[in-house]
């Protein structure tokens, strides 16, 4: 089984270190775009990612995921008007490192566990139960097979197990459900 990108931060245990105001020198996510493309349109379908997991997705790995799912679907639809991306998680709580030199001589310049409460070194977004959609996408119908094939390659870059869902925004079209991975 090939191992998935985000070990490191991929579980989380205790609550959430969000209390920003507190902290000094938290790096901004990588994440500044949430929504892309004609949220007023007239769409057919609703794609959703939802995960499969509980974990944590770093904001690196929830930009690379908007980058690639917004550069599939605007290959294959054209424009920004045959669609509406929506990235529904917000990277709040901040990750801390204790960072360790391995190299010679580091035992005389570092502390191990004294005062290991450690330094931002970025933020993620926390998904606490399972079937929480990540991201959501509104299409036509003649675009669903485009929208699913860009969420497929958007789960790839996140740590955590997903799957698509597509719900219908209208009540003639059936519902369609296909794990991503």
């Amino acid at each position: 089984m090939p191992l998935r990108p985000g070990r490191c931060y991929r579980h989380f245990s205790g609550p959430p270190y969000t209390r920003k105001e507190y902290i000094q020198g938290i790096p901004m996510p990588k994440i500044n775009k949430f929504t892309m493309g004609t949220p007023n349109g007239d769409y057919d379908y609703e794609v959703r990612l939802i995960a499969t997991q509980v974990g944590q997705i770093r904001h690196n790995a929830l930009e690379a995921a908007r980058v690639i799912a917004f550069k599939q679907i605007s290959k294959k639809v054209g424009n920004e008007t045959g669609f509406f991306l929506w990235v529904l998680k917000y990277p709040h709580h901040v990750l801390r490192e204790n960072k360790m030199m391995a190299f010679a001589g580091a035992d005389r310049l570092q502390d191990g566990m004294r005062l290991s409460f450690g330094t931002p070194i970025g933020t993620a977004a926390r998904v606490e139960s399972i079937g929480e959609p990540i991201m959501i996408l509104r299409v036509k119908k003649e675009h669903l097979e485009f929208a699913k094939q860009a969420f497929k390659v958007a789960s790839s870059k996140l740590p955590l197990k997903t799957r698509i869902e597509v719900v219908p925004l209208k009540s003639s079209a059936p519902t369609q459900e296909a794990p991503a991975q």
